[in-house]
């Protein structure tokens, strides 16, 4: 553990953990895609992925370093 940092070690190990996981989660979505074994029309892949483009893009966001100027007229 960095000594230095100990706040960037903690992120390191808790985001390369949470991000491993989504990406499990990812592929055993992906398994849904065998169509020998489910039954699925297009607006219900557009949807899947509507969601979660929609999801990453607010995730993405909060990592965003520039911050929101307030409104002055």
């Amino acid at each position: 553990m960095d000594v230095e940092n100990p706040k960037r070690e903690r992120f390191k190990r808790l985001a390369g953990k949470r991000t491993n996981e989504v990406l499990k989660r990812l592929r055993i979505l992906g398994n849904c895609a065998d169509r020998s074994r489910y039954d699925y029309i297009e607006e219900d892949i557009e949807k899947i992925f509507r969601t979660i483009n929609r999801e990453l893009a607010k995730t993405k966001s909060l990592f965003s370093l520039e911050m929101e100027e307030e409104f002055r007229l």
